[in-house]
């Protein structure tokens, strides 16, 4: 087992100053762990005048982080990043304390945190403009055009609970990596955890106010965002609050990342064994509270009944419990609310004439890990984001018509396709408006490199170190006639 963290108390914004919420304190906000209802931590929530200070300070260090070389950011980043290694151990605990997410998945979430720094580092080394050929036309014949990349100023970032390290390394590091300043919310129930992640990037050497954090609820970050002083907005969370987020952005640059429903395919000729294994992990990692994580499961109708029961018998061999226990594969979900939602969906597609397989009920904020069959497709628990431990095993017999069906949803984050043939694969990349198609892999699939991110309801704009520098930057032409 892994030693529990004590409670402790967190910063409400850092910068120049801290300030740190007491038992008498109006402004207190609790992380109560989901496991077992106890207080994890405590942090002082930011009123909107703090808000305001902290966007005023990011933008007053903004000449000086501009000015910093690439080649000293980088090393800043190295810094960041070993320090975050060095206290992998105790952070992934903390944030399987508050989050509830299984020790093991803690771990690996710590280790692509920090690689997500270090790649941010070697970009800050490559930002490059670009040569214009303008003797390709008569008028800029004997003329010279180049292109350079700057900074575009202080960087808005609001972050979820369920990955909340990993995902705000995703967002200051390349914006440090750029020259940007950054004010970044953390997520109220995962406030300690990236309170502590924030001190490492403090202590790395960047200049004073260059990374601020803001603790408290979605008010807070809608006070951040209708600040018209950043020069951008990045944002990871629920539809409902992206559409927010588009509207307050106006003509600023944003990134946003929302949700999906996980839609998966294993066609006819597919490793059955692999399938079923990759979507039972897929599915249920996090507690199934990924906007990528598996959600929808197609599958041939000559293979379903094979399918069906391999993925039973590995979702029942899951362990749910104590997410500090190594060997928990899925912990709770983040409330007693969200675990309520998700057993009601299963209830309503039930009465509607949908099977259970396996799972179906709770006990607290502990979801069984559910499999459902025979419901409808255009019913809630498949056609919105279920963010939770739930699958649906559809069957089909024409492919064309699956893609079409993921297609009129309206998300499109990562398409998963289990298929031996080149042909399927490659109808699907040219059918499926997705961020990606997986091929022989489940839509949870992520290195940290490559561009991530939805189309229409599943967001705008791609994430990784390389893509997300040069969102964060201008292009800014100079003509020599």
């Amino acid at each position: 087992m892994v030693d529990k963290p004590s409670l402790s108390q967190s910063s409400g914004y850092v910068g120049h100053n801290t300030a740190v919420a007491s038992a008498l304190d109006a402004s207190r906000l609790d992380v109560i762990s989901p496991y077992d209802g106890t207080i994890v931590t405590c942090v002082h929530e930011a009123s909107v005048k703090e808000v305001q200070e902290a966007v005023a300070r990011a933008c007053a260090a903004q000449p000086a982080m501009a000015e910093l070389p690439g080649f000293e950011r980088a090393r800043r980043l190295r810094a960041a990043a070993e320090s975050l290694r060095r206290d992998s151990a105790e952070l992934a605990a903390l944030l399987s304390r508050e989050t509830g997410k299984a020790i093991r998945e803690s771990r690996v979430e710590m280790a692509r945190a920090a690689d997500v720094i270090s790649l941010s580092a070697e970009e800050a080394t490559r930002i490059a403009g670009r040569q214009i050929p303008l003797d390709a036309s008569p008028v800029g014949a004997g003329k010279l055009a180049v292109s350079q990349r700057f900074p575009i100023g202080t960087v808005g970032m609001v972050v979820p609970f369920n990955a909340p390290v990993n995902l705000s390394c995703h967002k200051l590091s390349p914006a440090l990596a750029a020259g940007n300043t950054c004010v970044l919310k953390a997520p109220p129930e995962a406030a300690g955890t990236v309170d502590r992640l924030v001190g490492h990037f403090l202590q790395a050497g960047f200049p004073d106010g260059a990374i601020n954090l803001l603790q408290g609820r979605a008010q807070t970050g809608q006070a951040l965002f209708a600040d018209e002083r950043l020069g951008f907005l990045s944002f990871t969370g629920s539809l409902r609050a992206g559409k927010a987020v588009k509207e307050a952005a106006g003509m600023r640059p944003c990134t946003l990342e929302l949700g999906g429903l996980g839609p998966t395919v294993v066609h006819s000729d597919a490793n059955l064994e692999l399938a079923a294994s990759a979507c039972a992990t897929s599915g249920f990692r996090l507690a199934g509270q990924s906007c990528a994580s598996v959600q929808n499961i197609f599958v041939h109708t000559d293979v379903a009944t094979a399918f069906k029961k391999m993925l039973v018998a590995r979702v029942e061999a899951l362990k749910v419990g104590d997410p500090l226990d190594p060997q928990t594969d899925l912990g709770p979900v983040i409330n007693l609310a969200a675990a309520q939602r998700i057993v009601e969906r299963i209830e309503a597609a039930v009465r509607a004439g949908a099977r259970c397989l396996t799972g179906g009920h709770r006990d607290g904020t502990m979801v069984e890990p559910t499999v459902l069959v025979k419901a409808s497709l255009d019913s809630q628990v498949v056609c919105e984001e279920i963010f939770g431990p739930v699958v649906i095993v559809h069957e089909y017999c024409n492919i064309q018509q699956t893609f079409d069906w993921v297609n009129a949803t309206g998300y499109g984050i990562n398409f998963g396709l289990f298929t031996e043939s080149v042909s399927i694969a490659l109808q699907a990349h040219r059918s499926v408006i997705a961020g990606a198609i997986i091929v022989n892999g489940t839509s949870t699939f992520r290195p940290d490199q490559i561009p991530y991110g939805g189309d229409r309801l599943s967001g705008y704009g791609r994430e990784s170190p390389a893509d997300s520098v040069r969102a964060m930057t201008r292009e800014r032409l100079i003509v020599f006639q």
